[in-house]
């Protein structure tokens, strides 16, 4: 497969990009965390005093062990691919890859404690578990470099004025890197929100109960033997409530999480296109690109569309997680496999998007002449100011007065000037108003931005 034959673009147009999740999400990934869950049990049973059968292992056998899983790659995973070939079978392929690596051994006699009193779903669920754990590692960090870049625009533009729109019509001024700023902050909420999902993970057996493992050591503490192991060696949360399947509602609130995040970088992504279509934001040019294949004299905000695009395809598979997964029939059906199996597609179109807006955002630059040129145009925002004094002094009408002065009609500085002269207001109020300018009628939009951490 190639860039050229990839079906997906994931794995081909944009394979360099969403490489850091590959070792995660792909099949490869997933058949390594089968084999992690299955050793860390077969070493659980045989720390576990109440299993003497699954004696008590010495160093070279936990090192031998330990080496299945840090030396896992590539090969191994086509071994396990060969013997699923006749299994038909994915998980108990693994368990027989895993007899096959420690036959000859002294650890050949506990082959049996591998995969023991287990279900496909304990170690399908776990290893889910730590695919999204591992993989929400690389996203996070993503994540952080966009709101960190974010940051740094908010302050560059602290003190600039730009003239705000609602409704797409000229509203109260405010500052560039303020708004910027409500985006930092959006960001760092969803980001605190799925850094507090916990990653839950189950190992009950058939039905959640431990039903074999009971029918054969009845003695043991079993939902204490799997917390050392989800809990204790994973950092994972242990779900003690389960059908069959771990129910995946922690995937949804996770999966939600991740649509909100991405929502408001779309959001972000409009914005700033609308604000490069207004010039208020220029783009460095970047040599040999080009940007119409016919007007050479457009620079495309393509990082951004690209962002967009993307955050789309994402949020419209994490919804189909989030709705989908949390139900199953009865105790256990099959649907959700499949549905797993796409994980890092939908983390993948967000990593493909998270990079895009980084660069779209390297290449800004802040046009202040263009910025100024449309606040020195907009002096009908100073009506909301004037009828506010007016209403402060008692004058009757002030809002109508305003309307009747400026809706419609061009208004100028000489405008706004000559209606203040008429009005009967306080000596200071009005040295306030006749002073104040589009430009410097921004309230606290600067200070604003010093709130970010």
């Amino acid at each position: 497969m190639s860039e050229l034959t990839a079906l997906s673009p994931l794995d081909g147009r944009y394979a360099t990009k969403t490489a850091d999740l590959n070792g995660i999400f792909s099949e490869c990934g997933l058949i390594r965390y089968r084999v992690t869950i299955e050793v860390r049990w077969l070493l659980a049973l045989c720390a576990e005093p109440g299993i003497p059968e699954a004696r008590t292992l010495n160093a070279d056998e936990i090192g031998v062990l330990e080496t299945i899983v840090s030396e896992f790659c590539e090969q191994d995973a086509a071994r396990v691919k060969a013997i699923e070939q006749t299994t038909n079978h994915d998980v108990k392929a693994v368990e027989y890859f895993l007899k096959e690596k420690v036959a000859g051994s002294s650890l050949e006699p506990l082959a049996e404690f591998l995969h023991f009193a287990c279900t496909s779903e304990d170690i399908n669920n776990m290893s889910h578990a730590l695919q999204l754990r591992d993989g929400l590692q690389v996203i996070t960090g993503v994540q952080a470099e966009v709101i960190a870049a974010l940051t740094a625009l908010a302050r560059e533009g602290r003190d600039v004025p730009m003239l705000a729109r609602t409704h797409g019509q000229t509203a109260s001024p405010t500052t560039v890197g303020k708004e910027i700023a409500v985006f930092v902050r959006r960001l760092q909420k969803q980001s605190a929100q799925l850094a507090a999902v916990r990653i839950q993970g189950k190992l009950n057996g058939a039905v959640g109960n431990f039903n074999a493992h009971l029918s054969a050591y009845p003695d043991v503490d079993w939902p204490a033997l799997a917390g050392r192991i989800i809990e204790g060696e994973l950092g994972l949360q242990q779900n003690p409530l389960t059908i069959q399947i771990e129910p995946h509602d922690y995937m949804a609130e996770l999966f939600h999480a991740m649509m909100r995040w991405n929502t408001i970088l779309l959001d972000l992504d409009r914005d700033v296109w609308t604000y490069i279509s207004m010039g208020y934001f220029g783009q460095r040019t970047v040599k040999g690109e080009v940007g119409s294949s016919t007007m050479p004299h457009k620079v495309n905000p393509i990082d951004f569309e690209n962002s967009e695009g993307n955050l789309g395809l994402a949020n419209a598979i994490f919804d189909h997680f989030a709705t989908k997964l949390p139900v199953s029939r009865l105790q256990r059906d099959l649907t959700d496999s499949t549905v797993l199996r796409n994980m890092g597609t939908a983390f993948g179109y967000s990593l493909i998007a998270y990079r895009a807006s980084l660069k779209g955002l390297s290449k800004l630059t802040l046009n202040r002449e263009r910025l100024a040129a449309d606040l020195d145009r907009a002096w009908e925002v100073l009506a909301e100011p004037i009828q506010t004094v007016m209403r402060k002094a008692g004058i009757d009408e002030p809002y109508e007065k305003l309307k009747a002065l400026t809706r419609g009609q061009a208004v100028t500085q000489a405008t706004i000037h000559a209606f203040l002269e008429t009005l009967d207001l306080p000596a200071a109020d009005k040295a306030r108003l006749i002073a104040l300018s589009p430009a410097t009628y921004i309230g606290i939009a600067n200070q604003l931005v010093d709130q970010l951490d």
